[in-house]
C-alpha cells in the first residue's frame, strides 16, 4: 500500500513538472511611461521654440483644477477658450510663454497657484506641416517641427515607387512659387540650391 502511495506522489510530481515547463509565462504590462511614448499623435517639441499656431491641439494643466485643465484646439483665429478665463490668444505663443499667460490669469482672476502647477503640452502639432504625394511609398502630411530639406523629406515618406520620375519633381510653395527638383542631379552634387528647407504649407509633387 505504502509503495503505491509513493508511485502515485511521483506521477503526480512529474506531471507538475512537465507542465511548468510548457506554461507559457504571463505577458507584463506595459509601464505608464511605455504606454505614453507610444501614445498616437503626441508631437515632441521645444517648449521654449516652438510657435503655437491654429489647429494645434494643447493639454492645458493645472494641478488640482479640473474646470481649467483640459483638451484644446487652437481655433482659426488663434484663440482657445478656458473655463473661468475665457477667450486666450494662443497662436503666436511658445507653449512656454502660454504657459505664464495662463497662470498670470488664474491668479488675477480665481486664485493663488504656484507657477509649477501650471503646464501647457502641444500634444498634435497641426498648424506646420508639409505635403508630399505621388509615386511615393508613403504620401500625405508630415508635422514640419525641425528644419528640414527636399531630400530629407523624400526619405522621410519612404522613397519613391518603381516608377517615379525622379527628374522632374516639383515643389509648390505656399505662396504659389513653384519649383523644379531633380533628384538625380542633388544627390550627384549639382543644383543643390534647389534643395530647399520646407516652409509650411509647402507641397512636393513627384510624378
Amino acid at each position: 500500500m505504502t509503495r503505491c502511495r509513493v508511485a502515485i506522489r511521483l506521477s503526480l510530481l512529474c506531471v507538475l513538472g512537465i507542465g511548468a515547463l510548457y506554461a507559457t509565462p504571463a505577458e507584463k504590462k506595459p509601464s505608464p511611461a511605455a504606454a505614453a511614448t507610444k501614445a498616437p499623435g503626441a508631437s515632441a517639441v521645444d517648449p521654449k521654440s516652438f510657435v503655437i499656431g491654429a489647429e494645434d491641439v494643447l493639454l492645458i494643466r493645472v494641478w488640482r483644477d479640473a474646470e481649467v485643465s483640459g483638451q484644446v484646439v487652437v481655433r482659426p483665429d488663434g484663440k482657445i477658450t478656458l473655463q473661468l478665463l475665457g477667450d486666450i490668444e494662443a497662436a503666436g505663443l511658445t507653449p512656454e510663454a502660454l504657459t505664464q499667460v495662463i497662470y498670470d490669469g488664474i491668479n488675477s482672476k480665481v486664485k493663488q497657484v504656484d507657477r509649477s502647477e501650471v503646464t501647457v503640452t502641444v500634444q498634435q502639432v497641426n498648424s506646420r506641416k508639409y505635403f508630399i504625394q505621388g509615386e511615393i511609398y508613403r504620401p500625405g502630411a508630415y508635422p514640419l517641427l525641425v528644419p528640414t530639406t527636399v531630400l530629407e523629406a523624400i526619405g522621410n515618406a519612404g522613397g519613391f515607387k518603381e516608377f517615379a520620375n525622379e527628374k522632374k519633381i516639383l515643389i509648390i510653395q505656399k505662396s504659389g512659387t513653384q519649383l523644379h527638383f531633380n533628384y538625380k542631379d542633388v544627390i550627384h552634387g549639382k543644383k543643390l540650391e534647389t534643395n530647399i528647407q520646407l516652409q509650411p504649407g509647402d507641397q512636393i509633387i513627384v510624378p
